[in-house]
């Protein structure tokens, strides 16, 4: 398996949409590229867990590295392990989903979906970076393109989300670089390789200086409070795909740089720091349920139960045990997924009764079962419902977190366990207003989903329950790669 096929099929994608004029061309174009992006991700891991029932223990698999800046130490190094092929399945099941939801695009098709396969590049490049600067470069790639899907085919306040998204997004991203190049002249080797300062005893002031920098800057991508207030903007004012690759992607790559970067790049401050970040999770896990409760706008309130919900990541880092670790990667697959799927669904509604006001809606399993069923399906993932991917996540959060004996850690942990009494309120009222009761007469005529509708909600249900009524194939892939990070913190 050659890693340089995630990027190179993006860009060849990217290049295919660029070469075409019609519309419908474009779109061929662009759900050709994702479907064999879908279809990459899928082969490297059956080719992983070949590689793994062979014997090959090495951390990271299929690596490559070539020379590309020597006098500043900068490689194109790449390679995967468990938690990167678990984001990379997450963003290939994204893209899919995001190009068939988009089908009825018209304004722009062409520049429209250039971006969208961009985004996916920057993740894919992000995902299997162990170059510190590269992984920043597909981090700005992965960035910049989300300015223009809003402020372009936005809706709403989409100029005023779109550049404070930017300024956000881009201020996380300062930090980043400081940190970044705090590591490779305090770190005593002047490299970027992350497999080496891995492995290296980095000292502790530089630790203490540059993990709160790599934390926080990427924490602005996962909602880290109190730097979350982009998110309810930005995801409100967005397109429909534009909403499913901020939260689906774009916030996972905030979760997995805590967690691969600054975590277990340094672990000395990981565990002096975490304290800190335990609390601004609850802190996040717990506001953003209740507020939430507060919003009647169904992008709202998706937006605001995505704080809520990425706190559960940011918490599972934090309490630095295996199994909370494990819980923090199942948390960000199924949230990607979940909510992705959630922004769909709204995306659907509100193209058929252009409201997404929750008070104006009612009785719409009538005229829509497809679609009202699906709502219905995903809040239910959304507030833990067995059998789904949100409860196996959570409750391996809760578990994880328990594992830590201190009073302090079991305070924090029964405290965002209260938020699972929150969510349910605020799901089921949303979800039981807009499909149960009277149905207005002004929806009499509405028309259920299309056929592309339909195949990308089919394809991230089809996540939904593989992780929630099998969750052991990912658990499994994982398992590996969060030992290897809470041995390093463990000091083994």
């Amino acid at each position: 398996m050659n890693l340089i096929y995630l990027i190179l099929l993006p860009i060849l994608t990217a290049a295919g949409i660029l070469l075409v004029q019609k519309p419908a061309q474009v779109k061929v174009v662009a759900l050709t590229g994702a479907a064999l992006q879908l279809l990459l991700a899928i082969l490297l891991l059956f080719a992983y867990r070949q590689e793994r029932a062979l014997g090959n223990l090495a951390q990271m698999l299929f690596e490559l590295e070539y020379e590309w800046v020597p006098g500043w130490n900068i490689n194109f190094h790449v390679g995967v392990d468990g938690i990167s092929i678990a984001m990379i399945l997450l963003t290939a099941f994204v893209v899919v989903a995001g190009v068939l939801v988009s089908w009825n695009v018209t304004k722009m098709t062409k520049e429209f979906y250039f971006l969208l396969i961009l985004l996916s590049l920057g993740a894919y490049g992000f995902f299997i970076s162990l170059d510190l600067f590269i992984l920043f470069f597909f981090l700005e790639i992965a960035v910049l393109p989300k300015y223009l899907l809003i402020g372009i085919w936005g809706s709403g306040k989409k100029e005023y989300a779109a550049n404070k998204l930017a300024v956000m997004l881009m201020g996380g991203s300062a930090l980043v670089l400081v940190g970044i190049l705090g590591l490779y002249f305090g770190g005593s080797g002047y490299t970027f390789d992350l497999l080496h300062l891995s492995s290296i005893s980095i000292p502790r002031e530089t630790q203490m200086i540059c993990f709160p920098l790599l934390f926080i800057g990427f924490g602005v991508f996962t909602a880290l409070f109190p730097f979350h207030t982009w998110v309810p903007d930005g995801h409100s004012a967005a397109p429909t795909a534009g909403s499913m690759f901020l939260a689906g992607i774009s916030m996972k790559l905030g979760g997995y740089g805590c967690l691969r970067v600054a975590t277990y790049v340094m672990p000395d401050a990981a565990k002096e720091y975490a304290p800190i970040v335990i609390l601004l999770a609850t802190i996040a896990i717990l506001y953003g349920a209740f507020a939430t409760m507060m919003q009647k706008d169904l992008k709202y309130i998706n937006a605001y139960s995505s704080v809520s919900h990425c706190g559960f990541v940011l918490l599972g880092i934090g309490m630095l045990t295996q199994t909370a670790v494990t819980g923090a990667v199942l948390q960000m697959v199924s949230h990607g997924v979940m909510t992705a799927l959630f922004f769909a669904v709204i995306g659907m509604i509100y193209e058929r009764t252009h409201t997404r006001q929750v008070n104006e809606m009612g009785g719409l399993l009538k005229v829509m079962p497809f679609i009202t069923t699906v709502l219905m399906i995903v809040g239910l993932c959304s507030l833990g419902l067995p059998g789904l991917s949100g409860f196996v996540a959570e409750m391996t959060v809760f578990v994880g977190s328990w594992q830590n004996p201190g009073t302090y850690h079991r305070v924090a942990t029964i405290a965002a366990c209260m938020s699972i009494v929150v969510t349910a309120v605020y799901i089921l009222r949303a979800v039981g207003k807009t499909s149960m009761g009277p149905l207005p007469a002004a929806f009499a005529n509405l028309t259920d989903a299309k056929w592309n509708e339909k195949a990308a909600a089919i394809i991230l249900l089809a996540g939904i329950f593989a992780v929630g009524l099998a969750p052991g194939w990912l658990v499994e892939l994982i398992r590996p790669a969060t030992e290897v990070i809470t041995d390093r913190l463990s000091g083994k």
